[in-house]
């Protein structure tokens, strides 16, 4: 497996998980299980079978019992770190804060921890890397791009050829965000550290840009966003 694009990996799981709950009232989100995995062991189990190696994890909300159940990775193959917040610190907000944690030489993978989708092609998703630290014009972002689910039905952004855009021109496809990411690390130089900060104004800036690529990803893809949701999921994968 080549080293090339080997570079660390980002798990949001700082998340409250409102709308999960009474389920998440005594247990974070991400924590919660499809068949017997919690939604991060999906994540770390299909990380080991890449090139990544380190990973770095960010909680609030009863972080510790995510550090409890998952360790520092070795059953997974996987050297796993940390980075708390007092609070959720939003998506931006809270991979700035862990920058000095992942120290990315560039580029970095991200994923939500909240999302589901087994046989996810990472390292397919990886070879990208090598392409976007070449050209002129250095990519900041590269996003997987979902169909728009029933929840969501109208999107987020355009995907025209493998470039993503905000405002996209007649005919092109809008499509939903994945909340799987690749980054570079100067997207967030602008940032205060420690401070809550979004991600879509940053991906939108630099979309102006034309420095966000993207592709189209069909395979399963589920956003556990309520209890409902999950007992279907759990009910579909037996």
């Amino acid at each position: 497996m080549s080293q090339l694009n080997r570079i660390p990996c980002f798990l949001l799981a700082a998340g409250r998980g409102e709308r999960m709950r009474p389920l998440t009232d005594d247990l974070p989100k991400p924590l919660l299980r499809i068949q017997n995995k919690s939604l991060l062991e999906w994540h770390l189990e299909a990380l080991a079978k890449t090139t990544i190696r380190d990973v770095v994890i960010n909680h609030a909300w009863l972080g510790e019992k995510i550090e409890v159940a998952l360790g520092d990775g070795k059953q997974f193959g996987l050297h796993i770190q940390y980075s708390p917040e007092a609070s959720a610190l939003e998506t931006a907000g809270g991979i700035c804060k862990a920058l000095p944690i992942l120290a990315p030489e560039d580029y970095f993978l991200v994923i939500n921890g909240d999302v589901f989708s087994p046989n996810l092609p990472i390292a397919k998703i990886l070879e990208v890397v090598s392409k976007m630290r070449v050209g002129s014009s250095k990519r900041l972002a590269h996003l997987l791009m979902v169909p728009n689910p029933v929840q969501h039905p109208e999107g987020d952004f355009y995907l025209e050829d493998s470039t993503v855009r905000d405002i996209g021109s007649a005919g092109a496809e809008k499509l939903t965000f994945s909340g799987i990411g690749i980054y570079h690390k100067d997207l967030f130089n602008d940032l205060e550290f420690g401070a809550p900060a979004k991600l879509a104004p940053l991906l939108r800036a630099a979309m102006e840009q034309n420095k966000v690529s993207g592709e189209k990803y069909s395979g399963p893809w589920h956003d556990v966003g309520t209890p409902q949701r999950l007992q279907e999921l759990n009910a579909a994968y037996e």
